[in-house]
């Protein structure tokens, strides 16, 4: 991936993502001689729809034409639920809902996100995975950002 590429596809979002309103959740890019590729994953705190998708995608493809290669395909969409927690505005958005942490020592854990607060995630542990006792106690566990290697949402189909 082209550093420099994803930096100035970063500075050409800016003005798009109507101060705060949007956020980057991630941007790849991946040059070819025969089509390069730009992926830009955007949000919001409510979740975004597929027309604000559509029109950020028509106003920086404007601006990119102008700076990449001569072929590219340029895809704006939303993170999708299996996509990993990387910023604490996406963990603040999934305050509520089962995670599964893999901390960066290997270990994973697996509970309900309560919180985020001074660089860490709070969580209370599941307990029919841990095999504690439905009567013992539920301590929360707090996690500090930089111990997390990746954390994703569970999704339930109950």
């Amino acid at each position: 991936m082209n550093i420099e590429h994803k930096q100035k596809i970063e500075e050409l979002l800016q003005p798009l993502l109507e101060d705060g309103k949007y956020f980057i959740a991630d941007i790849k890019v991946s040059l070819s001689r025969l089509n390069s590729k730009v992926t830009v994953l955007i949000d919001t705190d409510e979740g975004i729809g597929i027309d604000e998708c559509t029109d950020i995608s028509r106003k920086l493809g404007k601006e990119l034409d102008e700076i990449m290669p001569d072929k590219y395909t340029l895809e704006v969409s939303s993170p999708g639920t299996d996509f990993p927690l990387k910023s604490e505005r996406m963990y603040r958005k999934n305050i509520g809902r089962s995670l599964k942490v893999v901390l960066k020592d290997g270990s994973e854990i697996k509970g309900k996100l309560e919180g985020l607060a001074n660089q860490e995630i709070t969580l209370i542990e599941d307990k029919k995975r841990t095999g504690k006792a439905k009567n013992d106690p539920i301590e929360p566990i707090n996690i500090p950002l930089e111990n997390i290697k990746e954390a994703q949402v569970i999704i339930s189909f109950k």
